[in-house]
């Protein structure tokens, strides 16, 4: 058995790959922070469930498998929205690409550890609440990116805020709508506003 492999040089290169392609940017956000930060907010929307609305879920598995929800774009790159979902062939053959990008990272990885990154990497080890947890996690993301943006003056994101914010009213979560309410608001303020001392 060979412990040689390629697979962490693979996903070092996440940083490369910027999202928002078509789409002007104040500031360009590359897969590798997108990816940590979606991991960070799987990880809250996870607590939140079972602090406040009975879950039983396992956030640190949560957060992990958030952590590699996209690394199939370090062989694919990131197909922007529009193109990904013009109609139902395109989205359909794009979705098989990236499964074949899968399976070839988790080829990639060390022998010892191709069922562990197996069970991270592809979509049929994940349960449907983490599924859920961490696609409602990745949209939150694009949607505060979409906020930062804005605050910078930056209108190109204006119309893909407004589907965003549909698509999160439209999953009628307790979590989702809890740390929308209680923690996105944050986000639109400056640096001076969310370090002040609340008097």
């Amino acid at each position: 058995m060979s412990d040689k492999s390629h697979f962490f040089a693979h996903l070092a290169r996440l940083k490369l790959i910027n999202r928002w392609p078509l789409m002007h940017n104040v500031r360009t956000e590359n897969v590798q922070e997108h990816s940590l930060q979606v991991a960070m907010v799987a990880h809250a929307l996870a607590l939140i469930k079972n602090k406040f609305f009975g879950g039983t879920l396992n956030a640190e598995r949560i957060a992990t498998i958030a952590m590699f929800h996209d690394v199939s774009e370090v062989l694919t790159g990131d197909l922007p929205t529009p193109v990904k979902y013009y109609n139902p062939d395109i989205k359909h053959e794009y979705k098989k690409i990236e499964k074949i990008a899968e399976n070839i990272l988790i080829d990639m990885a060390p022998d010892a550890f191709k069922e562990d990154y197996a069970s991270l990497i592809d979509a049929n080890f994940h349960t449907e609440e983490e599924a859920f947890i961490v696609k409602a996690a990745d949209v939150l993301c694009a949607y505060l990116k979409t906020l930062e943006e804005l605050s910078a003056g930056n209108q190109e994101f204006k119309l893909a805020k407004k589907r965003l914010d549909k698509i999160l009213k439209e999953y009628h979560s307790d979590e989702v709508d809890y740390f929308l309410t209680r923690y996105v608001p944050s986000f639109s303020l400056s640096l001076d506003e969310i370090t002040q001392e609340e008097i």
